[in-house]
């Protein structure tokens, strides 16, 4: 039997994306299931369950991720395939829950045809990787990565006082730090696009290639508050039209420096917000994102050039954090585009403009990214649709890039 003529069961594909996407259902029909709410609790539940019937090892970490593994024949770093259950509230049944399902899906394939991996194969669902109930967003990965400090972590607080590491220890996922992802042949994470790129080029799959650098600066601009009705224009310090002047001159700057540089102005806030009075102060970010880290450093160089005065105002800047482009493993790459070729689906190489787990796992494990289309490119809301065709498509990729992994181990043995 030839490997790659195997496919996935699209419609039991479907039935379990419909399945995980009623466990935390909102009335707008999406899904609300912050990290270790109950929801998540229930839908962990669901998918140790999935795993448990098909006589995978289960196993959690000291962060509460999930480890579900089908054994290999030899004694050789597994091929990891992952994302996460976590959601925004009202967010969308596809966002993150499609490449956990993905991971389930290939592997329950492979038991499907008898395969015996010579390396083990692993789905893993990360611990909160949207941030939404505990900042901050791929927080897990973040531990696991060394990028944050697990001690830190653990004192994050929700929004009703109750620590990452309460809650944790209550949700009866906490397990031990030897069970952490340390070693992988291959990390694969299918996701959907969140964007409208595939779906307005009428594109099958999106061959990641790397997550693109960010910066966020917060800028301050001082005035004089004054009585909105009795200062006359020439003679009043507004924080307010000041800093609209600077918001103007960054979009016309940073708008000529790249097509494929975004930023956006995401955060504004006016004091003292009344209105009957001129602001003395109006505080707002300033995002840019960029696969080119020399783009991305002019565009920081723009902000950092902002004056330190207008409009009779005084103007201060802050770099809030920033992160570099990190690129995927061309190995892996290679096994994702050459398995979309053989299968027939157009496909195209793009950045991803959003964090992924994947790209604290590509800092120490050879991992790369599977992007399928959007409907309207729309994400983080209930009406966030993928069609059950595309993600049978994208979980088949994943599938294929997996036997492709599986073969440099050496030949699967079918049963």
């Amino acid at each position: 039997m030839q490997l790659k003529q195997m496919n996935v069961d699209g419609a039991r594909l479907r039935s379990t994306i419909d399945a995980f996407a009623a466990i935390g259902r909102t009335e707008g029909g999406g899904v609300t299931r912050l990290s270790l709410s109950g929801p998540d609790l229930q839908v962990r539940a669901y998918f140790r369950s999935c795993c448990e019937e098909l006589g995978l090892e289960v196993r959690m970490d000291d962060m509460g991720c999930m480890y579900a593994t089908l054994a290999g024949s030899g004694a050789l770093p597994p091929i990891v395939m992952g994302s996460h259950l976590d959601t925004v509230v009202k967010g969308g049944r596809f966002d993150g829950v499609l490449g956990v399902i993905a991971g389930l899906e290939v592997i329950r394939t492979l038991v499907d045809y008898g395969i015996q991996p010579r390396c083990p194969v692993t789905v893993m669902n990360f611990t909160n990787e949207e941030g939404a109930r505990f900042e901050p967003s791929m927080m897990a990965s973040g531990v696991l990565s060394g990028k944050f400090s697990k001690p830190e972590m653990l004192a994050k607080r929700d929004a009703e006082g109750v620590t990452f590491g309460e809650a944790l220890s209550a949700s009866g996922f906490e397990g031990g730090e030897e069970n952490r992802l340390r070693e992988a042949a291959a990390y694969l994470e299918l996701h959907i696009e969140q964007g409208p790129v595939l779906e307005s080029e009428g594109v099958t799959i999106g061959l990641v290639d790397c997550v693109v650098g960010m910066v966020c600066y917060e800028i301050t601009v001082r005035g004089e508050s004054n009585h909105a009705g009795t200062t006359p224009m020439g003679m009043r310090r507004d924080a307010f039209f000041a800093a609209a002047d600077l918001v103007t001159e960054l979009r016309e700057r940073l708008g000529e420096l790249d097509p494929e540089l975004v930023f956006t102005m995401g955060r504004v806030n006016v004091y003292p917000n009344v209105h009957t009075v001129i602001p003395d102060r109006a505080v707002f970010t300033v995002e840019a994102r960029h696969k080119d880290m020399e783009v991305l450093a002019e565009a920081e160089r723009i902000i950092r050039e902002l004056p330190g005065s207008a409009g009779g105002c005084e103007v201060s800047s802050v770099k809030q954090w920033a992160r570099d482009t990190v690129r995927f493993d061309s190995r892996v790459c290679a096994a994702v585009s050459e398995s979309a070729r053989s299968l027939g689906y157009s496909a195209k190489e793009m950045a991803s403009g959003a964090g992924h787990d994947a790209q604290f796992v590509a800092s120490y494990l050879p991992a790369a990214m599977i992007f399928v289309p959007s409907v309207r490119g729309r994400s983080h809301c209930e009406d966030e649709l993928t069609s059950y065709e595309d993600c049978e498509k994208g979980v088949n990729v994943l599938l294929g890039a997996v036997l492709a992994l599986l073969g440099e181990t050496g030949e699967a043995s079918v049963h």
